[in-house]
């Protein structure tokens, strides 16, 4: 009987809630490089905020759905602590609830079983509790109970505000950077007014042109392929020095060329993507408002353009930007959830636009590549490296994942050489661009990240393959663009910066917001200082944000 009573005491619920709540309160007091001072602050005045809020309501049931957003944050956050180690929800963060599939969430979680169990072990039970006892008129916090609490509540706030004042007058501290949920709550309204920013495109580009004219002979047939690759990681790339063999047809093919030094400036697919597609970059980012994507550019210059994506749409500036294009396919769009879809099935769709014999030709590929679950990216009938079934993402797995995670990329080595040899029978002069929007973290080292798009970005996430192929009629017609490819091929390249740049270069297209010295397919190419795009969409040098080992540039 006395355990039924402890059960169900309002109070037992209140402390719960309010401890639950101050959860991430105090992870990030630990994670997070900050002062003491400001430690103090983050848990002292949020938590007394919190122990007053709970106390308006004198049923601490209906108290738990009044504070649901903040307690739905606390386990998102706990979550993404568990990922990543630290930092807040980012404003990308939200942005991937929105542009990121069901099927590819169902994958995540369904392998991040330990923080799923985590979080439901310590968020559920208050959630049912409160809604078994939110209609009941007895279940409610004693008249005294509230007074002391709201006093000593309102001493902790004080306190917690005088902490605010010492913080802010004596480091560069602020609440919308650092003071959790307040940074939080921010970052939500930042990602609100990027999605009706995007939504409002349509109308803020409207008037937008490139001015883009051809300036290759008009009588030779041509065909320009650009394939954005998804989570692949140029490490892993037997290409550049990997001891695994997983490129081994790549690396027998003739006209590549290859640059060792690629990186991207996010680890989000929804901004490193967009950034490809278009001229915007981490220096300029907020340009994707008002200009539109490189498929118009071709199509000014007079070329059909296709775009073709081994994804699903998700109403972001891959969507909008490949449905410029005068035709575009997503192949998963009308098939269930639970249809795996490979890469290469995307090549019957290319026989078909090479054999319509159009003089002049734009194809935009946009893979799903090495996205996890990696051993769901490839036939298992292809798969060299073994064993590479492991279910759960933990770290002890992280050989099963490796071997996997490697497949993926001697899938990718099929399908791009399947591609070139497509192209170079199509009897056109004719180009490839490859890279991939970022990489990859897999339990590599003691800061145990997995998976990317963390706040902070490792160098696995930024180091990227970026490959060029040219056929032989295109060598032959064009050679000073193949010179400077293979002159360029030495130097640091930012492909957000200057895959845009570069294909406008490679298929004779002019247009004024063309920069030579973005252009790898250019003598006048020069590498630029190495910006990362932050969450706030600002430009950041790299080693000044990058966690963990910092780039060598």
């Amino acid at each position: 009987m006395k355990k039924h009573n402890i059960i169900n005491d309002p109070r037992l619920l209140y402390f719960a809630t309010l401890a639950v709540l101050a959860l991430p309160n105090i992870a990030l007091s630990v994670t997070e490089p900050i002062s003491l001072m400001a430690k103090a602050c983050n848990v002292i005045l949020p938590v007394s905020v919190y122990a007053l809020l709970l106390t308006l309501l004198r049923n601490p049931a209906r108290g738990v759905w009044m504070m649901f957003l903040f307690i739905f944050l606390s386990a998102f956050q706990m979550v993404l602590l568990y990922l990543f180690g630290g930092s807040i929800i980012a404003v990308d963060m939200f942005l991937n609830l929105v542009t990121t599939n069901s099927t590819e969430v169902g994958e995540l979680l369904g392998s991040l079983i330990p923080a799923v169990a985590g979080v439901a072990v310590v968020y559920l039970p208050i959630l049912i509790q409160a809604g078994r006892k939110c209609m009941k008129k007895d279940y409610l916090l004693e008249p005294q109970f509230l007074r002391s609490t709201r006093r000593y509540a309102g001493v902790g706030a004080c306190i917690g505000v005088l902490c605010l004042i010492t913080c802010y007058a004596s480091e560069p501290y602020r609440a919308t950077d650092d003071l959790y949920p307040v940074n939080v709550c921010y970052n939500i309204g930042l990602a609100v007014d990027r999605s009706g920013r995007t939504a409002r495109y349509a109308e803020t580009s409207a008037g937008f042109t490139f001015q883009a004219r051809p300036m290759h002979s008009d009588e030779s047939k041509e065909v320009y392929v650009l394939v954005v690759g998804e989570t692949a990681r140029a490490e892993n790339f037997s290409l550049y020095g990997y001891p695994r063999n997983t490129t081994p047809l790549l690396s027998t093919t003739a006209n590549l060329i290859k640059f060792p030094q690629a990186y991207t400036q996010s680890n989000t697919t929804h901004k490193s993507v967009p950034m490809l597609l278009s001229a915007s970059t981490a220096e300029d980012y907020n340009r994707i408002y008002r200009e539109k994507g490189i498929i118009s550019a071709f199509k000014e210059a007079g070329f059909h353009t296709v775009f073709i994506s081994n994804q699903r749409p998700n109403h972001s500036f891959i969507d909008i930007f490949g449905q410029e294009a005068d035709s575009w396919e997503f192949l998963k769009e009308e098939l269930p959830a639970s249809a795996n879809v490979y890469d290469c099935d995307m090549l019957p769709l290319v026989d078909k636009i090479l054999a319509s014999g159009r003089p002049k030709q734009l194809i935009v590929l946009h893979c799903y590549g090495s996205h996890f679950k990696y051993r769901e990216r490839y036939p298992a009938e292809l798969a060299m490296f073994t064993p590479e079934d492991a279910e759960e993402a933990l770290a002890e797995n992280r050989d099963n994942l490796v071997n996997a995670y490697d497949n993926t990329i001697l899938y990718t080595d099929r399908f791009l050489h399947s591609l070139i040899e497509k192209l170079a029978g199509s009897g056109a002069v004719a180009g490839m661009l490859y890279t991939s929007d970022h990489g990859e973290n897999i339990f590599d080292d003691e800061l145990g990240l997995f998976l990317h798009a963390s706040p902070r970005p490792s160098a696995h996430e930024l180091h990227v393959p970026l490959i060029a192929w040219l056929s032989d009629s295109y060598r032959e017609d064009y050679p000073s663009t193949d010179v400077a490819l293979r002159d360029n091929s030495g130097k640091r390249v930012i492909t957000s910066a200057s895959v845009f740049h570069t294909m406008l270069d490679i298929a004779g297209i002019s247009t004024p917001v063309l920069i030579d010295s973005l252009s790898v397919a250019s003598p006048g190419y020069k590498p630029g200082p190495y910006n990362y795009l932050s969450d706030r969409n600002i430009p950041v040098p790299v080693n000044e944000i990058i966690i963990g080992k910092p780039l060598d540039l």
